[in-house]
């Protein structure tokens, strides 16, 4: 039991690490909770220090969660501390649990009053080491949705969203054989309600019409 509560708090530690606020005081000298929507996420950052920035912090706030999956899980050894009931072996749940300590940790951050992102970014690099072809299927999706409405938030709703369905279709339409799809289905589902869960404001902005869209276009150099 100790192990495995070290992996839970080491996951939850690198996942608390606040790449968007590192990155806006080193390149902008600012905090960005200060601006824009007052989200510590890639987003925001997108928004107000361009993509350059925006795209950095999303890929390290990524690699969280893959660290915590393919780096951090691996301590492990031995028995689990209980009956493991799933479809899975012993490694790849410790896997599911490092994963899911790095997203809260993003979300409810140590070192930033735990107040971070939405756990979007970690949740992607997450998913991507488990369940690769579903979580390429969402990218996708997520990119069309942002290309098309330029809602970030809209894009990240319905691509965890398309991540349950994906994983439905595959398993039940095309039948598909996914290695532990009973217990991976639940979880996959609490994943998504979670993210819907921290975009609840969003949602409410984007029913009022007052949700920052995102521009394509070059910020005017200031004189």
């Amino acid at each position: 039991m100790l192990l495995l509560a070290i992996i839970v708090i080491l996951s939850y530690l690198v996942g608390s690490i606040p790449n968007s606020i590192i990155i806006s005081k080193m390149v902008g000298g600012i905090d960005i909770r200060e601006h824009g929507s007052g989200n510590a996420g890639g987003t925001n950052v997108i928004r107000v220090l361009g993509w350059k920035s925006g795209l950095l912090v999303i890929f390290l706030d990524a690699l969280k969660g893959s660290i915590a999956v393919v780096l951090i899980a691996r301590l492990f050894y031995g028995p689990l501390p209980f009956e493991n009931v799933s479809p899975f072996d012993d490694f790849t749940l410790v896997q599911i649990i490092a994963g899911m300590a790095a997203v809260i940790g993003h979300i409810w951050t140590i070192f930033a009053g735990f107040k971070g992102g939405k756990g979007i970014a970690t949740a992607l690099g997450m998913l991507l080491m488990l369940i690769t072809i579903d979580m390429l299927i969402a990218v996708g999706i997520f990119a069309l949705v942002v290309l098309i409405s330029r809602y970030v938030s809209l894009g990240s709703i319905i691509a965890a969203i398309s991540v349950p369905s994906t994983l439905f279709i595959r398993e039940n339409l095309f039948h598909v054989d996914i290695p532990g799809y009973s217990t991976l289905f639940p979880f996959i589902i609490g994943v998504t309600v979670l993210v819907i869960f921290t975009h609840r404001k969003n949602l409410v902005r984007i029913i009022n019409g007052n949700e920052h869209k995102l521009s394509f276009r070059k910020k005017p150099k200031s004189k």
